[in-house]
């Protein structure tokens, strides 16, 4: 098979292109399992609240590997050597998950229940709640480590954890569809509402943690350090 590029072409054989793929294929495996651990630990906090509390805090948990298109478009982004191990060193977003919670002491609370376990290691936090984007963009980030048992023996797997509200959710995923709609060319009316509807979505935030709080107390301090 002969494949053109820019500055020429390069022929590889189909067993070539065969042995690519199931690199490529093994490679994203380990984030899949590592995904898979989180999504474990997350499941089993989540039945436990439905099971002994009162009051469960998980309302939704989404997960994604980086397909292998996403994950070269993000290579070339970044300039990074396109090899194994450089994408391990400098990509920490491969695997990822979501967990929206009903409050914003929620994703601090679900943050410290995930972390304080033995077996994962944070190796990076970024806190867009206490201080959004510009845009308004409100999200607790997390790269965490898991270790991930395989037959050739333990590794450890970054995965990025997102805690949100259902209103931080819902302004993420509508600025995204406009962004994506416009091809990142937004117009500037456009950018100036969706910054508003952040403003409102952060002020029904807050309004439903006090409801929430005259309900059920205070809530127990986070140890979230950034």
């Amino acid at each position: 098979m002969t494949i053109p590029l820019d500055d020429g072409q390069i022929t590889v054989s189909a067993v070539e292109l065969r042995a690519a793929r199931d690199e490529l294929q093994r490679f994203l495996l380990e984030y899949r399992f590592g995904m898979q651990e989180i999504e474990t630990k997350l499941s089993i906090l989540r039945d436990e609240f439905l099971l002994m509390h009162e009051y469960n805090p998980i309302e939704h948990v989404s997960s994604r590997v980086k397909t292998p298109d996403s994950l070269v478009d993000k290579v070339r982004r970044k300039g990074i050597d396109p090899g194994f191990e450089s994408i391990r060193a400098h990509i920490t977003d491969i695997a990822g998950v979501r967990v929206t919670c009903s409050f914003t002491a929620d994703a601090y609370r679900l943050f410290d229940l995930l972390t304080q376990q033995d077996d994962i290691t944070v190796r990076e936090v970024k806190d867009y709640i206490a201080a959004p984007k510009p845009n308004g963009y409100k999200s607790l980030h997390a790269i965490v480590e898991v270790p991930v048992f395989l037959s050739t023996g333990p590794m450890r797997v970054p995965v990025e954890v997102q805690f949100r509200t259902i209103a931080m959710d819902f302004w993420a995923s509508l600025e995204h569809k406009i962004y994506y709609k416009y091809d990142r060319q937004v117009p500037g009316r456009l950018i100036d509402e969706l910054k508003d509807a952040a403003d409102n979505a952060a002020a029904l935030d807050d309004r439903m943690e006090r409801l929430h709080r005259e309900l059920h107390g205070p809530r127990p301090p986070h140890t979230l350090h950034v």
